[in-house]
């Protein structure tokens, strides 16, 4: 089979037994995905979403986070893999999106990357989630599945995220990556 037709088949496939994926992590505002992306690295999303609800009645956008320290934070996310390190993210990415984005969440890769906790995979699920942008974050799931079922055999996520990108269709890029997310998983 033709890499074109095993990618044409994989669209087909999944447009007709999955068509409308969606992210597990609850969230209400780019701002709470974002922190809720940050927090999912390492981590189950399951988790996030059980302790989410407590950080965010306390920390509802970004200017609330804005005034907080790593130590006000880390009793919120204590339970989540590296609290220490992600409670001094999220304090320096929610005082970065007030200083230098005026509390808006922004829509391009690199933008995202420049906030701290954000790495590519974090700023490309932002900017497909949030902003329907044509970006193929790269997960565990995603390299692995993508590499089984043949559409790669890239030894990176980086070069998984540039096949994956040049052969989809640009209109499939951000649902395929929560096809091969969910496909993963279960």
């Amino acid at each position: 089979m033709l890499k074109k037709e095993r990618y044409q088949h994989f669209v087909e496939y999944f447009s007709k037994n999955q068509p409308n994926p969606v992210t597990e992590l609850h969230y209400n505002s780019p701002y709470q995905l974002l922190v809720a992306v940050i927090l999912s690295a390492q981590c189950t999303d399951k988790r996030i979403n059980q302790i989410t609800p407590a950080l965010f009645e306390r920390y509802p956008d970004a200017e609330t986070l804005a005034t907080a320290d790593a130590d006000e934070i880390f009793p919120y996310i204590r339970s989540v893999s590296y609290p220490n390190n992600k409670a001094k993210h999220l304090a320096g990415m929610g005082k970065m999106l007030i200083e230098e984005f005026k509390g808006v969440v922004p829509s391009e890769v690199d933008e995202l990357q420049k906030l701290p906790g954000v790495g590519r995979k974090t700023a490309n699920v932002i900017a497909s989630v949030v902003y329907d942008a044509p970006a193929m974050a790269v997960d565990t799931h995603v390299f692995r599945v993508a590499n089984r079922i043949g559409l790669t055999n890239a030894r990176t996520p980086l070069t998984v995220e540039k096949e994956l990108t040049k052969y989809l269709p640009q209109e499939v890029v951000g649902v395929a990556h929560h096809w091969l997310i969910l496909h993963g998983r279960y």
